[in-house]
């Protein structure tokens, strides 16, 4: 397994503070990482793919020019 060795540090850096935080005070957050370290992904492959489903999410609602909706971006998980 390769793995990518450019990146952007300091974008990195706030994309696992914001990804940490939220998964610690959001439950929709704390389901999908549970899930993902379920499907068998360490602690900071879960971390990451919980950021950049967050980052889509943003950008969804930058360019549609809507504000977040929790059940549109986390499904039914987040109504439970």
């Amino acid at each position: 397994m390769t793995r990518r060795r450019i990146k952007n540090d300091r974008l990195a850096a706030t994309g696992w503070v914001w990804g940490f935080a939220a998964m610690g005070n959001h439950p929709a957050a704390q389901d999908h990482y549970r899930r993902r370290r379920e499907l068998g992904d360490r602690h900071a492959a879960a971390i990451r793919h919980l950021v950049n489903k967050f980052v889509g999410q943003l950008y969804y609602c930058l360019q549609h020019r809507q504000v977040f909706n929790e059940e549109k971006g986390f499904g039914c998980a987040a109504a439970a």
